[in-house]
């Protein structure tokens, strides 16, 4: 399962992680360094099991814990309407 962005958010990095912008209606997501890490795997193919080991291996934090926000992140995107179907 790889994530597509919808065609009007668009992305860009920063010093502090990645911005997320809704051009619809102008609403901007800061993701963390961990939450870029996150979505980048993701948009490059990534499955969420897949994107959690590489977040696991790159930050201090378990597999398990990693899995679980991966998804929390996925499930956050989707509610905020990010997604294209």
């Amino acid at each position: 399962m790889s994530l597509r962005l919808r065609a009007d958010v668009s992305t860009a990095e920063t010093d502090y992680g990645t911005v997320l912008l809704d051009q619809r209606n102008g609403a901007y997501w800061q993701l963390n360094p961990s939450g870029a890490l996150a979505v980048r795997r993701l948009l490059d193919g990534d499955t969420p099991a897949q994107a959690a080991t590489v977040l696991a291996g790159e930050f201090e934090v378990g597999y398990d814990d990693a899995l679980e926000d991966v998804r929390a992140l996925l499930e956050q995107l989707r509610d905020a309407g990010l997604v294209a179907s």
